[in-house]
């Protein structure tokens, strides 16, 4: 005979199988997005790292997009071979690489940041601007707390 749960369990359940779904439908469609441009998920979010932040070191790129620093060296020799980044080493510390995106990757980017953004805002339609940030919200919340669990 099965264990009873009692309702708050049963929700709690719920939830976490309804986000899940969710969070695999959304995330297809995103990485599906992004390799119609040629890109990995990982390359994107490093390019997008570097667009929006500018030359940073390497090992700080990594804790931005919560990759391993095994696959960032991977994917950024990957980008450097497509001329979309370079390394550049630091003058103050030898031990220090940067990742800087370079201006066929800047061009790459300003063409298909602003498609992506777009996709990305059409997979969230089904919901309003207000219910959005109150899921940021509580998603944010739920996160915490099970960081801290």
């Amino acid at each position: 005979m099965p264990m009873q749960l009692d309702d708050a369990q049963a929700t709690s359940l719920k939830l976490l199988v309804v986000l899940s779904k969710a969070n695999k439908a959304i995330t297809d469609q995103a990485v599906k997005d992004v390799r119609e441009y040629g890109l990995s998920p990982s390359e994107f979010m490093i390019l997008e790292v570097l667009y929006t932040k500018g030359k940073i070191p390497m090992q700080q790129i990594g804790e931005k997009i919560l990759i391993t620093s095994g696959s960032i060296t991977y994917n950024i020799d990957k980008l450097e071979k497509k001329n979309l980044l370079r390394r550049v080493p630091s003058n103050e510390d030898r031990r220090v690489i940067y990742a800087e995106i370079t201006e066929a990757g800047n061009e790459l980017f300003n063409r298909i940041f602003p498609e992506h953004a777009a996709k990305i805002h059409s997979l969230m339609k089904a919901v309003s601007q207000d219910e959005q940030q109150e899921a940021i919200v509580l998603l944010k919340k739920l996160g915490k707390q099970a960081k801290e669990s």
